[in-house]
């Protein structure tokens, strides 16, 4: 069977459009994470912790590595991969 007929196959089989949908929510959800570490939490840490202030740098030779902005992004992602497993663990329990 051919790639384009599996991916008929996929798509006749799944509910593509609740996966889409489930996206752009996340999507949506993402940038809502964002806005709350950014203007919310890294405000409250910020004085008393500088080196994790997004705007910090640590400079190596002529490379300039934002350290600050890596650990907002991983704070970010560890709130989103918390939320997805409650909701996963919500949705296990239903079933």
């Amino acid at each position: 069977m051919s790639i384009w007929k599996e991916f008929i196959e996929f798509v006749k089989k799944q509910n593509i459009i609740g996966i889409a949908l489930g996206l752009v929510i996340g999507f949506a959800a993402k940038d809502l994470v964002n806005a709350l570490i950014a203007d919310l939490i890294t405000p409250i840490y910020g004085p008393y912790l500088d080196f994790l202030n997004p705007e910090a740098t640590v400079t190596i030779g002529l490379s300039q590595f934002k350290i600050g902005h890596f650990i907002e992004s991983l704070i970010s992602f560890l709130v989103i991969l918390f939320v997805a497993f409650i909701i996963a663990k919500k949705i296990a329990k239903i079933k």
